[in-house]
C-alpha cells in the first residue's frame, strides 16, 4: 500500500511539472488518503502484535 501511495505521489509531481494542475491535485489527494490508510493499518498491526504478547521476528 505504501508503494501505491508513492506511485500516486510521483504521478502528482510529474503532472505538476508538466502543468496538469487538476491531475496533480487529484493524484496528491489519492496519495494522501492511501498513506493515511497505510499508517492506520500499521498502527493496528503493531497494537495487535503487542496485545498478543509475541515478539516480532528478528
Amino acid at each position: 500500500m505504501l508503494g501505491w501511495a508513492l506511485t500516486f505521489f510521483i504521478i502528482a509531481i510529474i503532472a505538476a511539472v508538466f502543468g496538469f494542475g487538476g491531475i496533480a491535485a487529484a493524484s496528491a489527494g489519492i496519495a494522501q488518503i492511501i498513506f493515511i490508510i497505510f499508517a492506520a493499518l500499521f498502527v493496528v498491526a503493531l497494537l495487535a502484535n503487542a496485545l498478543r504478547g509475541r515478539r516480532p521476528p528478528v
